[in-house]
C-alpha cells in the first residue's frame, strides 16, 4: 500500500511538472509574440520616420532650386536694366565748361578669392570714373559678382538687391578684413594641432 501511494506521488509529481513545463512554454510563446509584435512596430516607425525625412528633404530642394530661379531672375532684371541705363543717353545742357569725353572704364567681377577691401577700393574708383549713381553702382556690383561671392546674394531680400549699402554689408560680412583674421586664426590653430 505504501509503494502504491509513493507510485501515486511520483505520477502526480509528473504530472504537475508536465503542466508546469506547459505553462512555461506558453510563456515563451508569449514573450515571443510580443518580441515580434514590438520588433514590428519599431520597423513601422522606422519607415514613417524615413518617408517623413524623405519628404521634408524633397520639400527643402523644392524651396532651394525656387529661392534660386527667383534670384537668378532678379540677376537678369537687374543686367537688363542695367544695360538699359547704360543704353540712355545722358541729356545734359549744352555748356562747353562741362562737355568732355569721360573715359568708360570697364567692369569689374569679384568671386571671393581675392581681398573684398581691394576690389572695393577698385570698384569705387571705375564706379567714380563711370559716373555712376548708386542705384546704377548697386547693380553694378550685382552684376560683377561671381562664385560664392554671387551666392551671398540669397541672403538678401528681394527687394533690397538695388540698394547699394546692403549689398557692400553683406558682401563685408561674407569676405571682409575682419572675417579674414578668423579665418587666418582658423588656419592657425589647425596647422598647430597637426603632429610634426
Amino acid at each position: 500500500k505504501g509503494q502504491e501511494e509513493m507510485k501515486k506521488g511520483q505520477e502526480e509529481m509528473k504530472k504537475g511538472q508536465e503542466e508546469m513545463k506547459n505553462q512555461i512554454q506558453g510563456v515563451k510563446g508569449k514573450i515571443e509574440e510580443v518580441r515580434n509584435e514590438v520588433q514590428r512596430k519599431i520597423e513601422e516607425i522606422e519607415g514613417k520616420v524615413q518617408r517623413k525625412i524623405e519628404e521634408v528633404e524633397d520639400k527643402v530642394q523644392v524651396k532651394m532650386e525656387e529661392i534660386e530661379e527667383k534670384v537668378q531672375v532678379r540677376i537678369g532684371d537687374l543686367e537688363k536694366r542695367l544695360s538699359e541705363l547704360e543704353d540712355r543717353p545722358i541729356n545734359l545742357p549744352a555748356n562747353p565748361d562741362l562737355t568732355y569725353s569721360r573715359p568708360t572704364v570697364k567692369s569689374l567681377t569679384f568671386d571671393g578669392q581675392t581681398s573684398w577691401t581691394v576690389f572695393k577700393t577698385q570698384f569705387d574708383v571705375v564706379s567714380s570714373a563711370n559716373g555712376w549713381h548708386n542705384f546704377v553702382k548697386a547693380s553694378q556690383l550685382v552684376t560683377s559678382l561671381r562664385g560664392s561671392a554671387a551666392e551671398v546674394l540669397q541672403g538678401i531680400p528681394f527687394d533690397k538687391l538695388t540698394d547699394l549699402t546692403t549689398i557692400e554689408n553683406a558682401l563685408e560680412d561674407r569676405f571682409g578684413d575682419s572675417h579674414l583674421t578668423q579665418f587666418f586664426k582658423t588656419e592657425l590653430k589647425t596647422r598647430r594641432q597637426k603632429p610634426g
